[in-house]
């Protein structure tokens, strides 16, 4: 696996990233299907975005 991957989840979690933003980071990142319709919100949204283009731009929005 990418390292990348490795190092950009492990500072998500250390700066406290809301827990729909990292899933939705995973997701986009690994290019994984996104969720039904009704189990998305905009913290997961965000996140998706941000890991298909494999930055983490809107983190600080979405810290704890």
């Amino acid at each position: 696996m990418d390292p990348v991957y490795y190092e950009t989840i492990t500072k998500l979690e250390e700066m406290g990233a809301d827990a729909e933003y990292l899933q939705g980071w995973v997701g986009g990142f690994l290019h994984n299907p996104q969720r039904e319709e009704q189990r998305v919100t905009e913290g997961y949204s965000a996140g998706y975005a941000d890991g298909e283009a494999r930055n983490t731009d809107n983190a600080s929005n979405w810290v704890k």
